[in-house]
């Protein structure tokens, strides 16, 4: 295994902006201020592009940037979702610093970004398609973006409003079509109005392949003709790994959705429930002429699965199949807005000598892979990014860069390349130097950091950060109810299926991984993922916890966030609690959070909004409000919060500043089993609950 010699750290530079790298300086790249069109897409796996060594499709228009230019063979992304990878890009920040850590945060856009410097230097920026940051774009003169995921048919496009009334700066604008084919016409459209005079940044930005996968009219009858090989784990047992990859909810044989993922018509619409309801409005957004061509596309092929109704693994490989056609489907659309691309820069030869073109993903995806869909993981195929770029006369044709390249490290390139000052506290560096025909080869980064937070949430898969090597990878899994380790051999064992954390043969490499974890989170400043030492065994959504005293200050990056203690039922428990938010979080609450099931089952969130002055009860389910009350805090004193679980009425009380609220407790409880504490994206000190 290669050394593992600590990186030269880029944090704690005296002045936000400073200059780009020495050795990047040296380079003729560096400051060549090309234009810039970044074509961005979204969970577009390395192993669905044909340059990448695809079994399952072909992208020739990717694939020409990848022949013309540069392939990265190993580029990374540090936490495997959609939000927190365009935040990393924007910022070269790993989520903890610049404070998009899961989907459902919300994006700082004041924070310095990579296109408001390219502003600065004369950058004329563009953004069309996917955000998903919640919060406006800023440092673009132009955008356009989806909101939320957006729709693939007839979307919405949110857009500035000057003129806004009642002062809202933005309005909904909706556009026939497919967002694939309307985020490249859109982006075309910018490019022929531009400033001819000035360089430009164009971030193409696709909702494709996303979540539910509705291809493009055109795309409709792709692979109709042959069945799409399986990959060899898609029936993974999950033997050879720790218990969290088997107690995930991203499987394809038992957590795709019907008609929500799969669009087989349902024979009782108006029963829909859940996700799957919302395959109704997604229909009612199409025009009967797109219904018609959706309809006619699967006729059949639905007609026959009703027909037949295939059971166990038969049916895995028929949802797979479908799957993967409509995935594939997707990923055409947005291979074809590649070529349209390319197609406008060949038209026009003098823009495209000074033009950098490059196509990546937010992460990988698993197309059946381990028997799953969807990312999060840090096994290899959802923490692969594809990278290509190509800019012929300046980088070398067909040339695959191997050296450890990751997502932190695109906005310091771009900048690098318009000769604008570096993002000084930047955690990335700048690519510059091996895209270079003169240092490409030379050594770049010798690990990889990932931190992922979503935990006990959508799909089930818990925290986690690690460290990846050109050779070996190692896993931490630091929430109290896993606690476990992950450790592979990637050139022995390629799929990841056996763990070998505990394999006494490798302990002397798993002792220097380890201290290179170590190393990086602290090159990183990155201290979330410490979460109570065990003494809370159930946590979700929590970044970080930390003991003052005997209060706790506790760090909920997601809605809804929770640590809990487990106990014997107990009947009309009291519990009391003083708690004090921390302000210049996004929401300033606290809760104490009773249940009387164990495990995911229904909770209650019984606290104070401090933002809002608002006593609140929620739950069974955590966002539905049953009672509150407001009353007037001074914004500094802590609030002391008793809750009573009253089994006898069978009700909630909470008691604060003189209030009381109360609501009805599920009927399944018979006795209080969790108890804890609880905030949603805040941070809040608690005293010791105290339990009578």
């Amino acid at each position: 295994m290669r050394s593992h010699a600590t990186l030269l750290s880029l944090l704690g530079l005296a002045c936000l902006l400073g200059q780009t790298s020495s050795l990047a300086a040296q380079d003729s790249l560096s400051g060549s201020r090309p234009n810039i069109i970044f074509i961005f897409s979204d969970d577009h796996a390395s192993h669905a592009i044909s340059a990448y060594g695809s079994r399952v499709n072909k992208t020739p228009h990717i694939d020409r940037l990848a022949s013309e230019g540069l392939l990265f063979r190993n580029n990374f992304c540090g936490n495997a979702l959609c939000g927190p990878s365009r935040a990393t890009i924007l910022t070269g920040l790993h989520s903890h610093a610049n404070g998009f850590m899961r989907n459902g945060n919300r994006f700082n856009g004041d924070q310095i970004t990579f296109p408001k410097v390219l502003q600065k230097v004369g950058y004329q920026t563009a953004l069309i398609g996917k955000w998903h940051l919640s919060s406006d774009p800023q440092g673009f003169d132009k955008w356009m973006v989806f909101p939320g995921q957006g729709n693939y048919y007839n979307p919405d496009f949110i857009v500035p409003d000057p003129e806004g009334k009642n002062g809202r700066t933005t309005k909904r604008v909706r556009i026939e079509g497919h967002a694939t084919n309307l985020t490249t016409k859109l982006s075309l459209e910018w490019l022929d109005q531009r400033d001819e005079d000035r360089p430009f940044l164009l971030m193409c930005q696709h909702k494709a392949p996303h979540r539910n996968w509705q291809p493009a009219p055109e795309d409709l009858g792709l692979f109709n003709d042959r069945p799409i090989p399986e990959p060899e784990t898609l029936f993974d047992d999950y033997k050879g790994r720790g218990p969290m990859a088997k107690a995930q909810e991203m499987s394809i044989a038992n957590h795709m959705f019907l008609h929500y993922d799969l669009i087989v018509p349902p024979l009782d619409p108006s029963k829909l429930k859940g996700t799957d309801a919302v395959w109704l409005g997604q229909r009612k957004r199409m025009t009967p002429a797109q219904l018609l061509g959706w309809d006619k596309a699967f006729e059949s092929e639905n007609a026959a699965f009703l027909r037949e109704d295939p059971q166990g693994k038969e049916r895995v490989r028929w949802a797979y199949q479908r799957y993967m056609k409509n995935y594939l489907r997707c990923v055409n659309g947005v291979d074809r807005s590649v070529g349209e691309l390319l197609a406008w820069l060949d038209e026009r030869p003098d823009v495209k000598k000074n033009t950098i073109v490059i196509y990546s993903s937010d992460q990988g995806f698993y197309l059946g892979d381990h028997g799953w869909y969807d990312k999060r993981w840090m096994y290899e195929e959802s923490l692969r990014m594809p990278l290509v770029m190509s800019w012929p006369g300046h980088l070398d044709a067909g040339r695959e860069v191997k050296q450890l390249t990751q997502n932190i490290d695109f906005g310091p390139t771009f900048l690098d390349l318009a000769g604008a000052p570096a993002l000084a506290a930047a955690h990335g560096r700048s690519l510059v130097p091996v895209m270079s025909k003169k240092t490409g080869t030379e050594p770049f980064r010798d690990a990889i950091y990932y931190h992922y937070y979503e935990s006990q949430a959508v799909h089930m898969v818990p925290a986690m950060y690690g460290v990846r090597t050109d050779r070996y990878k190692l896993v931490r899994y630091y929430e109290p109810q896993w606690d476990t380790w992950e450790m592979f051999d990637l050139e022995e064992d390629p799929n990841e299926m056996n763990n070998i954390a505990e394999n006494k043969d490798y302990a002397a490499i798993r002792s220097k991984l380890e201290q290179r974890l170590v190393e990086l989170r602290q090159q990183y400043n990155d201290d979330t993922g410490n979460v109570g030492g065990g003494e809370f065994p159930l946590t979700s959504g929590i970044a970080r916890v930390e003991r003052e005293g005997k209060a706790y200050r506790m760090w909920s990056n997601a809605p809804g966030g929770y640590m809990l203690k487990l106990c014997e039922p107990k009947a009309n428990v009291t519990l009391t609690t003083s708690m004090l938010s921390i302000a210049g979080k996004q929401r300033q609450n606290g809760f104490i959070i009773v249940s009387g099931l164990q495990g995911r089952g229904a909770m209650m969130r019984c606290g104070f909004e401090f933002a809002r002055k608002r006593l609140v009860i929620m739950g069974p389910r955590w966002n539905k409000i049953v009672a509150s009350d407001r009353f007037e805090w001074d914004g500094k004193s802590g609030i002391e919060l008793t809750v009573n679980a009253d089994f006898d009425k069978h009700e909630i009380v909470v008691v604060a500043a003189g209030r009381r609220i109360t609501a009805p407790m599920p009927a399944a409880w018979t006795g209080m089993r969790q108890w804890g504490y609880g905030a949603s994206n805040a941070e809040t000190v608690f005293t010791a609950i105290k339990m009578q």
